[in-house]
């Protein structure tokens, strides 16, 4: 059984990138298993704790170990990604030479509530993939524009054709995990 980590950039209650994720995981396999990362509880990433680790980044550091494939989904802001999603790619890649998202295949969706869809944030998260050694999914590309239209109060997309898109994508992510795992 795959062990899928979910990362959302967004910390807000009722965020529309849970609701993107959730709708991407309701594509995996049955049986599939999904742990949602909580980044929101990580101290800011400090390099003067490398000698000696928080036991929350080490607690972090070993949830991310854990899992064989990690979705990364992310809202934009201003035209990069959230500090806590950043925050988060630090903590688990230090100290040098011990990243712990090595070899990991990845997914990447942005969403926004404006028409760019989080484009800009999208590429700047896939940049610090390709640093962090995590083979990405190239197709489909997930921009997610206007989700405030295509979800819920509660940031649970609602509208069918976004959520068979999405569900797709979590789908044809399986099978590009399994070349890595």
């Amino acid at each position: 059984m795959t062990k899928y980590g979910v990362v959302v950039g967004s910390i807000r209650k009722n965020s529309y990138s849970k609701g993107v994720a959730d709708a991407i995981v309701a594509g995996l396999p049955e049986g599939s298993d999904v742990t949602y990362l909580d980044i929101a509880s990580l101290p800011l990433y400090n390099q003067d704790y490398d000698a000696d680790s928080p036991a929350v980044y080490t607690k972090f550091r070993d949830e991310v170990k854990a899992q064989d494939a990690f979705i990364f989904v992310t809202p934009e802001h201003n035209r990069s990604i959230p500090a806590a999603l950043k925050n988060a790619l630090d903590v688990a890649s230090r100290p040098w030479g011990q990243n712990v998202w090595a070899g990991k295949p990845a997914l990447v969706a942005s969403q926004s509530i404006s028409g760019i869809s989080g484009v800009l944030a999208h590429h700047v998260l896939r940049q610090s993939l390709v640093f962090l050694d995590m083979p990405t999914l190239q197709q489909p590309e997930l921009y997610i524009g206007n989700t405030n239209k295509l979800s819920d109060e509660n940031g649970h997309i609602t509208n069918e054709g976004t959520k068979e898109f999405l569900a797709g994508a979590g789908k044809t992510f399986s099978e590009f995990a399994k070349k890595f795992i």
